[in-house]
């Protein structure tokens, strides 16, 4: 899918003036960013519009942004988050991966920190023409379709998966059997290989397992201190 022109961006803050910088700075890089105050108003707008980026302060009135983040995914599983605040403890962090945020900025931040990791995030998302990928992959009784993500097996209901648990399978599909190194799969997943990508990999994973359980055939393997590998047994 093609980035498209002029990207709707979600910007919640509750600080009128940082809403105020960080929506002029989006518009001079060509976005078109739509403001919320609050929590409940970010809601409100994310189920009546449509958006290619969120940016979600954490700290909100009336709702905060995890609060936020874990409603949009109930109705949006794939339009990346971006979350910002001032609180950069350990459990927050991995709080905001779990939900399923693309990126976590620490305030103070730069605009242009904000700008390369926005661009970061879209480059994985938006695909450009002429890299289109496998429509189907086939790995032991599963068919995965990724540009649906959705994972087929024989006598059972189909499984929707999120847009990370989808890369993922992608990846141990196009690399079956081999041995993937833990630091490319989170770069090339999340776009980082940091402490807290690491932990929340650890989360994705199980939940590949367990969409795969159904085949005994299929395996992914921790090979300690190097990566994983999707087996596939004959």
């Amino acid at each position: 899918m093609k980035e498209p022109a002029g990207i709707r961006i979600l910007l919640v803050e509750d600080d009128g003036n940082m809403r105020y910088i960080l929506q002029e700075n989006l518009v001079m890089k060509g976005y078109a960013p739509v403001p919320a105050g609050d929590g409940e108003e970010g809601l409100a707008r994310a189920k009546a519009e449509k958006f290619g980026l969120y940016i979600i302060d954490v700290m909100l009135p009336k709702m905060d942004g995890f609060q936020l983040a874990t409603k949009i995914r109930t109705f949006d599983d794939s339009t990346p988050i971006i979350f910002l605040t001032s609180r950069s403890s350990e459990p927050d962090r991995l709080q905001g991966f779990k939900i399923g945020c693309d990126d976590y900025i620490t305030k103070p931040f730069s605009l242009m920190e904000l700008d390369y990791r926005i661009q970061a995030i879209l480059k994985r998302t938006y695909k450009t023409p002429g890299n289109e990928e496998p429509p189907v992959f086939r790995i032991g009784i599963f068919e995965f379709d990724y540009s649906l993500r959705i994972l087929r097996a024989p006598g059972q209901s189909e499984k929707k998966l999120t847009r990370k648990e989808g890369e993922l399978l992608r990846l141990f599909c196009e690399k079956k059997n081999a041995l993937i190194n833990r630091n490319f799969i989170m770069n090339h997943v999340w776009g980082n290989d940091d402490y807290f990508i690491s932990k929340s990999m650890e989360v994705y994973l199980t939940r590949i397992r367990h969409l795969l359980k159904a085949d005994p055939n299929l395996e992914i393997v921790n090979v300690y201190g190097t990566g994983y590998q999707l087996l596939e047994k004959k």
